[in-house]
Order: C-alpha cells, then sequence, then structure tokens
C-alpha cells in the first residue's frame, strides 16, 4: 500500500499527488510511467512520473479527471493508501548534454514535459519552452516551468492570459527568428504533438513525442498500448513512451484512442453515481 503524502487542485479538473514509494523515487528518471490501481477490484492505468525525490522517497503524478479510476483516485485524500503503484516503467527520456531545446507542453501533458525540462535544466542545457492551455483557468505548473527555462512562452486558445494561439505559432515564430535547437520535445494531445511535428519537419530538426496510449501491464505483453512507429509496430510500454516524432502514425493512433471514449465516459458516470450514493 502506497500511502498519499500531499494532495492539490491545480484546476478544477487536474489533481496533484506526492505518494510514499522510495523503492520506485530511488530508480524513476524522467520519461518514465507507474501504473496504479486504487483499490483491488480497481482497473490499471499508467501515469507519467511527474517528479521524484530520491532523499524522501516520492513520487509525484499529476492526472486529469476524465474515467472511472481517476475519479476514483481523486476521491481518496492525504493519508490514503493507493492499493498498487508499480514503476518506474518505460525507457527514460534520452536527454544529453550541452543541447540547446525547445520543450512544448500541451495541456495536463506538461505534467509529463516538466520533469523532462527540469533535468535538461540540471545538465546546463538551453531550455526554451512553451505551454499550451485552453483558458486561462486550466493553467498548471507555470511557476516550476519558469524555474528551469530559459525563455518560457505561455499561449492560450482564448487570449485570456498569455499570448493568444497555439503552441505551434510560438514556435515557428522562434524557429523564424533565428533560434536552432538540437531538439524539440513535445508531450501533450495527439493532435498537438502531430502539428508539432509538422511544423518542425520542413527545418529538419530532431523531434521527439510522448505516447501515453491505453495501457494495460506495462511490460509488452497485452500488446494494448501498440503503435506504428516508421511502418513498424512498437509498444509505448517497452519501447518508448517517447519515438521520433516525424515518424509516429498519429491519424492511425488518434483512431485507437477515440473507440474507448464512450466506454470510458459511461464508466465515469457510473463512478460518479455510486460516489454521489454514498455521500447520501
Amino acid at each position: 500500500m502506497f500511502k498519499i503524502l500531499e494532495k492539490q487542485a491545480l484546476n478544477p479538473t487536474v489533481t496533484k499527488m506526492v505518494v510514499d514509494a522510495p523503492f520506485i523515487a530511488k530508480k524513476a528518471e524522467p520519461g518514465q510511467f507507474i501504473i496504479l490501481r486504487v483499490n483491488a477490484e480497481g482497473e490499471r492505468i499508467p501515469l507519467t512520473i511527474a517528479d521524484y525525490d530520491r532523499e524522501k522517497g516520492t513520487v509525484t503524478i499529476i492526472f486529469q479527471i476524465v474515467g472511472a479510476t481517476t475519479e476514483a483516485l481523486n476521491h481518496l485524500n492525504v493519508g490514503d493508501c493507493i492499493h498498487d503503484f508499480v514503476g518506474p516503467l518505460g525507457t527514460p527520456s534520452h536527454i544529453e548534454e550541452n543541447k540547446k531545446v525547445a520543450v512544448i507542453g500541451g495541456g495536463v501533458g506538461c505534467a509529463i514535459a516538466y520533469p523532462v525540462a527540469k533535468k535538461l535544466h540540471e545538465m546546463n542545457c538551453t531550455v526554451h519552452t512553451i505551454t499550451g492551455f485552453r483558458n486561462k483557468d486550466l493553467v498548471i505548473l507555470e511557476k516550476e516551468f519558469r524555474a528551469v527555462s530559459d525563455k518560457f512562452i505561455m499561449m492560450t486558445d482564448d487570449g485570456s492570459y498569455g499570448k493568444k494561439g497555439v503552441v505551434t505559432e510560438a514556435l515557428k515564430e522562434l524557429i523564424e527568428s533565428g533560434e536552432q535547437y538540437d531538439e524539440v520535445i513535445a508531450i501533450g494531445p495527439l493532435i498537438m504533438m502531430k502539428f508539432v511535428a509538422q511544423t518542425t519537419k520542413p527545418y529538419n530538426i530532431k523531434t521527439t513525442v510522448s505516447m501515453n496510449p491505453i495501457m494495460i501491464d506495462g511490460t509488452g505483453m497485452c500488446g494494448g498500448c501498440r503503435l506504428t512507429v516508421g511502418g513498424q509496430t512498437k509498444f509505448a510500454c517497452v519501447d518508448g513512451p517517447d519515438f521520433d516524432g516525424h515518424l509516429v502514425d498519429f491519424d492511425e493512433a488518434m483512431e485507437r484512442a477515440s473507440m474507448y471514449k464512450p466506454f470510458e465516459r459511461k464508466a465515469y458516470e457510473e463512478t460518479c453515481n455510486l460516489f454521489a450514493k454514498e455521500v447520501q
């Protein structure tokens, strides 16, 4: 059992938890993830490690409340325990020293982008960060990103905070102004990562994306997280989650992801109704 030490609502639909998990904290690296079950009867879901503290033995997760399991997880409080918390899983992000990197985060994907930006900063790389959200109310981790970025740009779809527009507009503006990046790292919604890859391709800039599709076991045995990269089948859990953005078949990945949305919504509504009855 893994005790929740801290809990914080970052916005109306995104929650941050710090979990006591010393063995995972000891080995965790940016880009890796854990798989958890809220209780013995619960489903397994992957969540990227948003941060870790080896000395305190803690792992930070940040999740969006979109399905049954994240709704149940959000009902846990400080002092409660998560039944299963397994990891670190996946291949750590390949981070090199002395590089100039643009880190692009979209929505809750910023929780995955942050530890990557932090690690790059610690390795004395030049880090330019662009984050994008639908509006000001959904912004997360701004202070944290600013602390590890040599340049930071905030974008919102409606212009309620930072600059109005999408992350690809800011990225293209930087490139065309003369910024020369060794790599662009994009983490967020599939559609965002697709267009970031399309933006960088004409400039021949190495572009890495983080794929986090449906997973069950996280060890490559179930095949649920398969995707096509460069015409070959890959498994996000063991081959990734980082891949060459110019080789990922995003259209296929988006089609597969959309298949599960009706089931996810139904399970979420059933879980909400269950908690509502308990309150009554």
